[in-house]
């Protein structure tokens, strides 16, 4: 799908249009992590928008012809690459229509609709959405920006994982939320290029465990259904050569409940002052489910990829 020229590409291209966002020590806690490992957090939330999908949604509008986006941008999402394609299309000046499932987050809505985009709620998950998306985009003859099935959006997530390395020289572990997979992707096509030998850690919700079960079968499975409420976690199948990546490239991926989301959100809140949406904090329960088993001379990263005020409650 991808090679990590191909992020490199993206990296050059979207350079002055997204953010270079920072690490942080997890340190000065009053309730610390299980673990005698150095965890540090790269804090994406603070991303344009409050998530990494900025960093894909302009590298795919930057690499398609000019023509093929002048009608605007469509795409289906859970909540931050329906915001990122919406502020993607606002600073190109064109219209932006997003698809988004039953169960989003109202801020995020709200957010969407500030960055001008037309907000259209379909279905109850993903797929139905994306059903809409489509068909949308084509009665329209508009730009269609999948989540995660797409090469250039799959690159510039993956800018993310040269950003990662260029930031902390010495990690040797990282944990990275998955919903349909184009972060994971990226980040770690990046990552197994420029260094191989670096423990890569998903983490997915077990209500919508779409990898992990397409990983156990040996090929890509359709969830018979989604329980998580994590909506920008939620997600009934993968797409076939994103389940090729992250099945060579990941090392394990980690299940986490809803509930343990939800309490490292507010953890997150809490020890840290960082707002992440469930999505952002998923790294930080699987962190802790695992902290355990990690040895104390790791050098982990934990990235916290989205914003949201789910843990300010």
């Amino acid at each position: 799908m991808i090679g990590v020229e191909d992020v490199e590409a993206a990296q050059k291209r979207i350079a002055d249009r997204v953010r270079h966002t920072p690490v942080i020590a997890l340190d000065q806690l009053q309730r610390p992590v299980e673990t005698k490992a150095s965890v540090n957090l790269k804090l994406e939330l603070l991303q344009v928008t409050g998530s990494f999908k900025a960093r894909g949604a302009m590298n795919c509008f930057l690499g398609l012809p000019k023509e093929t986006v002048r009608n605007g941008l469509v795409a289906a999402s859970g909540g931050n690459h329906g915001l990122a394609v919406a502020r993607t299309a606002y600073v190109a000046g064109v219209p932006a229509a997003i698809f988004v499932p039953n169960g989003v987050s109202p801020a995020k809505v709200v957010k969407m609709k500030a960055w001008q985009a037309d907000v259209h709620v379909v279905g109850d998950h993903f797929g139905e959405a994306n059903e809409a998306a489509l068909a949308y985009a084509a009665e329209k003859t508009a730009a269609y920006i999948h989540p995660f099935a797409d090469p250039l959006v799959v690159a510039g997530q993956g800018t993310l994982g040269l950003e990662i390395l260029d930031d902390l020289p010495d990690m040797d572990t990282i944990i990275v939320a998955i919903g349909g997979g184009g972060l994971m992707s990226g980040l770690s096509t990046a990552i197994r290029a420029r260094r191989p030998g670096v423990r890569i850690i998903g983490v997915e919700p077990t209500g919508s465990p779409t990898l992990k079960a397409s990983i156990d079968a040996g090929h890509v499975v359709t969830l018979p259904e989604i329980t998580s409420k994590v909506p920008t976690m939620s997600c009934q199948r993968t797409d076939d050569r994103i389940f090729e990546i992250v099945n060579r490239n990941v090392d394990e991926i980690v299940l986490v409940t809803d509930e343990a989301m939800t309490e490292a959100a507010r953890w997150l809140w809490f020890e840290m002052g960082v707002a992440a949406d469930l999505s952002g904090a998923a790294s930080l329960a699987a962190l802790r489910a695992i902290a355990p088993t990690i040895a104390a001379d790791r050098n982990v990263c934990a990235l916290v990829c989205g914003a949201g005020p789910e843990g300010t409650t």
